[in-house]
């Protein structure tokens, strides 16, 4: 095995289980005694030369941080444009690359993070610097493509789903004397794959949610109100879960939080649920509450599907064996090989087939009126969620999460 250091990144929102997947490429990487550097706030630790020392975890952080949820190392949302239009970016790269004898590059993220995988491996190729660059997959929407699903998402769906039949309870309780009416915002700019696994709190038309909109389907409001009315007046109370990136016939999105873009160009979502919420209220004249779980949804390490956080541990290690094996521009993907008993592998699939191309929920998963979901989006989603994967407790009552302190390495490079 050739001599060097593998670099280990993790980039865009995090997850509940993103560093179960940090902790399987250092522990992989360990037993293959190769040294691992991480970038601190991800592809940025590259650029500015800000690289930590993972090898001063200890067996105990290491086994702590694998639980953590959020970014050990940070993240950070920053987009490389292309080599003609961002060379110099590339070129600093791989400048700190071979100052620090890095041969493995590991980004985890989606899309656009295999997008920029790819690219530096382009580069290096043409530079003839002997670097390996692979994907590793993330993201809570689900929506890269060729994977069966993400590791985050079977987490932050299993949240999802426990959260809304909780709050359901909530609401049927007190529906005859107060709220009518409930709205739960999910995340999901272009795919509904979040707002689908509400599906999963209840089955049959009079459990909650009674309505779910999906992006993949205009949003539209006489309609929208229309079904409101009939399931209050037929249950008592109507549970309703939006995704934030469902959109106007017109193609508008319904909640634009007016922040502008980010570094990947995609417009600030947030406010579909108080929007819908004060909509509803003014049209119907009910008593709405609703709520935004944000950040919650992806965090929730104390709520982490078995399922997803073996994934996440699994791509980790896959990563790592590809990376060494001499594999450039590929990603470890999720394969479904059974659904009864839900059975996967992991295989490597191309970097190029998955780089900037998004995942939406097929047709066949959104019920024929559009509010719901199919037994088949059931069958699909059930095992993703199942099983827990408990952090350890403390006497406190609260979870026992890692905060390690890791030093950085001496910088062998002047600034960017």
């Amino acid at each position: 095995m050739a001599a060097g250091t593998l670099f280990y990144a993790q980039s865009g929102g995090v997850t509940a289980v993103i560093n179960a997947t940090a902790a399987a490429v250092i522990r992989a990487a360990r037993a293959r005694r190769v040294p691992v550097l991480a970038g601190r706030n991800g592809i940025l630790g590259a650029l500015r030369e800000e690289l930590i020392d993972t090898s001063a975890l200890s067996a105990a952080e290491l086994k702590a941080l694998a639980h953590t949820p959020g970014g050990a190392f940070g993240s950070c949302r920053y987009k490389l444009k292309s080599l003609q239009d961002d060379r110099a970016q590339y070129e600093r790269l791989l400048e700190v690359f071979r100052a620090h004898d890095v041969r493995w590059f590991l980004y985890n993220g989606g899309n656009d993070s295999a997008d920029t995988a790819l690219k530096i491996a382009q580069l290096a190729e043409e530079s003839g610097y002997p670097l390996v660059c692979v994907g590793v997959p993330k993201t809570v929407d689900n929506d890269l493509p060729l994977t069966d699903t993400c590791p985050g998402f079977g987490s932050a769906a299993k949240y999802t789903a426990v959260s809304v039949r909780e709050a359901a309870l909530d609401v049927a309780a007190m529906a005859d004397t107060s709220t009518k009416v409930f709205v739960y915002e999910a995340m999901g700019r272009h795919a509904g794959w979040l707002a689908a696994a509400a599906g999963l709190a209840g089955q049959g038309p009079d459990a909650a949610p009674h309505l779910i909109l999906f992006p993949e389907r205009p949003f539209e409001e006489a309609p929208f109100f229309a079904r409101v009315r009939e399931v209050v007046e037929r249950v008592g109370y109507c549970v309703v879960v939006a995704s934030e990136g469902i959109r106007t016939p017109d193609g508008r999105f319904v909640a634009d939080a007016g922040g502008g873009k980010d570094a990947f160009g995609h417009t600030q979502l947030g406010g579909v649920a108080s929007h819908l919420a004060a909509r509803v209220k003014d049209a119907l004249g009910y008593k709405v509450h609703w709520t935004l779980p944000d950040y919650l949804q992806r965090s929730a390490r104390h709520l982490a599907s078995e399922t997803d956080w073996r994934q996440a541990t699994a791509v980790g290690e896959a990563a790592v064996e590809y990376a060494l094996k001499g594999m450039k521009g590929v990603m470890p993907i999720i394969r479904r090989t059974g659904d009864r008993p839900y059975r996967w592998t992991v295989r490597p699939a191309p970097l190029a087939e998955i780089a900037n191309r998004e995942r939406k929920m097929p047709p066949e998963f959104i019920r024929e009126d559009g509010y719901g979901i199919t037994d088949a989006a059931r069958r699909y989603l059930e095992p993703l969620i199942r099983g827990e994967a408990y952090p350890p407790y403390g006497r406190d009552g609260l979870p026992k999460y890692l905060d390690a302190r890791l030093p950085l390495v001496e910088k062998r490079l002047g600034p960017d």
